[in-house]
């Protein structure tokens, strides 16, 4: 099934099954008809032949700016989706888009890069109150980064700090779940152990938001060994990190797997909240590795879920009351959210839920919001008429 939309001044929204990335880029071709864009978002399946679609996408967009990534799965025109393109076009009329990339990750240099966001922002704000005609114009940093570079903690800070007033919003590529390459899309091409920031500045309303289904348990736990670098726990509570976190879950038995992590993730508390740390594989020799940042000395507990429906169903009519009738919501939703979902036989009414909500976006390794990298989050901009 194939979908596009294009309407007055509205989002150009696209999503394709198409297996040829020439015959999918052609989808994007069609919806866009005579709609001049300030830029573009893709996202796609790993399984996409990552050099010819970026081929395609040059040929029939070349001049307007694009970022994207693979995905671990889409959010499409009928929710939950897999093998997929999907396709966010920005008008000009409404918008404007300010790219910048960050390459190399392993050597990245703080000090440089808030010097390139800063200048982004400086010259981003300057240039789309010129093209777009207003003084009064809404601005979020849109943000996507290799899922399996273990930098997103630093890139994510860094980037905050110097964005200042203005927020941050993202997610981090994945491939499926085979966690091998996942590639991040600028400058024409896919690029590994990469990020890229986009500063979209709109007359409409827009409002990021973040959301998790699951609140602190009562069991707690401590981090007493791991190695920081590779996000690899060995002990908690001075025991085997595994076999201490299938007791305190209690369920020693169990197969330690992405559905069982999914199900009882791990969450910390910070300035004041609690986000999820998601277990990204168990090791042989009983370790456990993360998604995220993980450390010695953390206190941790196991997330409990909560009502995910009715949460959500008021969370979107409160982004309702505040940004007006929503055009669409670009959301970064983490692939153990979508295997939780599933799980618990809730996939089809959350996915349904998505379609309703106009949800587009991707499946990620991680979420960033604001200044933090997190796991297990619906987070997301909602975007106004």
């Amino acid at each position: 099934m194939e979908a596009g939309q294009t309407c007055l001044d509205g989002l150009v929204i696209v999503t394709s099954h198409a297996e040829d990335p020439a015959e999918a880029v052609a989808r994007i071709a069609d919806s866009i008809a005579d709609v001049p864009l300030a830029g573009g978002l893709v996202f796609c399946s790993h399984r996409y032949d990552r050099g010819a679609l970026a081929r395609e996408l040059e040929q029939v967009l070349p001049d307007a700016p694009l970022l994207g990534c693979t995905s671990a799965g889409e959010l499409g025109a009928t929710g939950y989706d897999t093998d997929s393109l999907v396709f966010i076009g920005f008008p000009q009329s409404a918008f404007h888009l300010s790219v910048l990339p960050f390459t190399d990750l392993d050597h990245f240099d703080a000090d440089t890069a808030r010097k390139q966001v800063r200048g982004l922002v400086a010259s981003g704000r300057q240039s789309a109150q010129g093209k777009l005609g207003s003084d009064s114009l809404s601005h979020v940093a849109l943000f996507l980064v290799d899922g399996l570079s273990h930098r997103e903690e630093l890139l994510t800070m860094t980037a905050q700090e110097a964005l200042g007033d203005i927020g941050l919003i993202g997610g981090s590529s994945g491939d499926g779940l085979a966690f091998r390459e996942t590639g991040v899309f600028f400058d024409g091409r896919f690029h590994r152990d990469a990020g890229v920031m986009a500063l979209l500045s709109s007359s409409r309303p827009m409002r990021m938001f973040s959301a998790v289904h699951y609140r602190p348990g009562p069991q707690r736990m401590v981090i007493t060994e791991a190695d920081a670098e590779t996000r690899t726990v060995f002990e908690i509570n001075a025991a085997p990190a595994a076999e201490e976190y299938l007791r305190l879950v209690g369920n020693p038995g169990a197969e330690l797997n992405v559905a069982f992590f999914a199900a009882h993730p791990l969450m910390v508390r910070t300035g004041g909240t609690h986000h999820v740390r998601s277990i990204q594989s168990a090791n042989p020799d009983g370790s456990l590795t993360f998604y995220c940042a993980i450390d010695r000395g953390i206190v941790m507990t196991i997330g409990e879920p909560v009502d995910r429906i009715a949460a959500m169903r008021e969370m979107f009519a409160g982004l309702a009351e505040d940004v007006g009738e929503i055009d669409h919501i670009i959301g970064f939703d983490c692939v153990l959210n979508r295997i939780d979902a599933e799980n618990r036989q809730l996939g089809r009414e959350v996915s349904d839920l998505y379609a309703k909500e106009k949800v587009i976006g991707f499946n990620t390794y991680g979420e960033q919001f604001r200044s933090a990298h997190m796991n297990q989050t619906l987070s997301g901009l909602a975007i106004g008429h």
